[in-house]
């Protein structure tokens, strides 16, 4: 039998197999500016585990010169160690992810390097903590460009010295300047996450959402009343009667709670890879349902709550109304008042781009689904209507053309794409098949941008790989 291998022994075959892979090698974009100042080919705005992806697959493209920013500090960068609170991934943990398959660029290798095999085989699903860290490396070993601490503001129009469309972006840092943008920016890249205005209205004391950062530890003793059915509702759940409140309530709208996964059903090729080619009506058909039944929760998210006799489970029973009394919230249903010490809602993300700083100079012109597809009336969904509605390269499209011509140069990574092209960033799983797609959009623009200055080069490319010998040689 082998030896396990090391991880030192491992980020050697990476180095490898991508040095094998890398055809074609040739440099192909030449460095832009603006004022002089210097212009990036690519500015991904989010270091999760979506920007790592995509500016993976356009540094194997040749775009070089790219950036990712995060707001976040390092190895803060998207939920896994802030409000991701499930011990595990929801995915198999055979996935493939941002490595693009590359195989010693994958969770299992790094994991086996790290655990060993046998450790591997024994897993169930790969803990959360653990897929914080394969991150991480990822990172580093692909020597991806991140630079955190930088929030992202106001995206404008600009135009490089030669005369190019380029975009200019507000940040934390300065001005920058970049030919394309890709918003990798998470659940929430289009909108905000969302509770119940009248839950919102109560004192921030009482209330959080699922995604906030909460102190588990001052709600020891306390009765906790959770919104929602779905996994990230279940996790909030688990958390806080692990820190020890007294009873922990959950409420679910249905009167059968959500015990089927659609995401396991999707994750095949047909699917992941040509839903975004397919016409509206059957994108809408099949998303319409897969978002209509939100993200079930598994076996081990409900035995973790299960074991504690001090949960219940409300079926049926949504909140209608909330108020603060005597210090408490007490929350209004069709079966009466609930008096809680803290309401935490599990309530997932709402789209709407005019809440979101970097459009704030064309959300106004983004077209959604609501712009471009009337549904049946059987079929009809407020919310998902509000989704944007993708270009092929997943760029933003204008509601009315002419008036923000330069957001098709801003290509969204993250949930706001489901609706046009399923998961495709925000699931693992749809990584390696959307990941390169997005990227073969960006480069398709920025090559359709330089067939001036390329079809130029071409004309004047004289290098010569024969050396004709005049002796031998008769001319007619």
């Amino acid at each position: 039998m082998p030896s396990p291998r090391t991880l030192l022994e491992l980020e050697a075959d990476v180095v490898r197999d991508l040095a094998l892979t890398a055809h074609p090698r040739a440099p192909w974009l030449v460095p832009k500016t603006v004022g002089g100042k210097p212009v990036l080919d690519c500015l991904v705005i989010g270091g999760g585990q979506c920007g790592l992806a995509v500016a993976f697959a356009l540094k194997r493209d040749r775009v070089d010169n790219l950036l990712v920013i995060d707001r976040a500090p390092y190895a803060q960068e998207g939920p896994w160690s802030t409000f991701a609170r499930m011990r595990t991934l929801r995915s198999l943990k055979d996935q493939t992810g941002p490595d693009l398959r590359t195989p010693s660029l994958t969770y299992q290798a790094w994991h086996e390097a790290q655990f060993g095999a046998a450790d591997f085989a024994r897993l169930h699903l790969i803990p959360t903590r653990l897929w914080a860290d394969y991150l991480l490396w990822f990172r580093r070993v692909t020597g991806i460009p991140v630079r955190n601490g930088v929030s992202a503001g106001r995206i404008g129009p600009a135009r490089t010295d030669d005369g190019l469309p380029c975009l200019s972006v507000e940040t934390s840092d300065g001005v920058m300047l970049a030919r394309k943008i890709v918003m990798a920016t998470g659940q929430e890249g289009v909108g905000e996450w969302w509770m119940p205005d009248f839950v919102r209205a109560l004192p921030r004391s009482l209330r959080a959402h699922a995604a906030d950062a909460i102190d588990f530890a001052t709600l020891r003793g306390k009765v906790v009343a959770v919104l929602g059915a779905g996994a990230s509702a279940f996790d909030n759940a688990a958390v806080a009667l692990e820190a020890g409140a007294k009873e922990v309530h959950l409420f679910c709208r249905r009167a059968v709670p959500m015990d089927i996964q659609p995401y396991r059903w999707l994750t095949f090729a047909g699917f992941l890879r040509h839903l975004g080619d397919m016409p509206d009506e059957w994108r809408w058909r099949f998303m319409s349902h897969i978002l209509g039944l939100r993200e079930g929760f598994s076996q081990e998210t409900y035995d973790r709550v299960r074991s504690y006799p001090n949960f219940t489970m409300h079926l049926g029973r949504p909140w209608t109304g909330a108020r603060a009394e005597g210090g408490r919230a007490v929350l209004e249903t069709a079966r009466g008042d609930f008096a809680a010490d803290f309401a935490i809602c599990g309530t997932g993300v709402r789209m709407d781009a005019r809440l979101v700083p970097e459009l704030a100079g064309c959300a106004a012109n983004i077209a959604n689904w609501g712009d471009r597809y009337t549904p049946p009336p059987e079929e009809a969904n407020e919310r998902l209507a509000m989704f944007p509605y993708l270009g092929a390269d997943h760029a933003f499209l204008e509601k009315r053309p002419g008036e923000t011509p330069w957001i098709r140069d801003i290509h969204l990574f993250g949930i706001g794409a489901s609706m046009s092209f399923g998961p495709s960033g925000s699931s693992i799983n749809a990584m390696s098949i959307s990941a390169p797609r997005l990227a073969a959009g960006v480069t398709r623009g920025l090559f359709e941008a330089d067939l001036p200055r390329l079809y130029a080069d071409l004309r004047a490319y004289d290098i010569k790989q024969v050396t004709l010998d005049p002796a031998r040689t008769a001319a007619e």
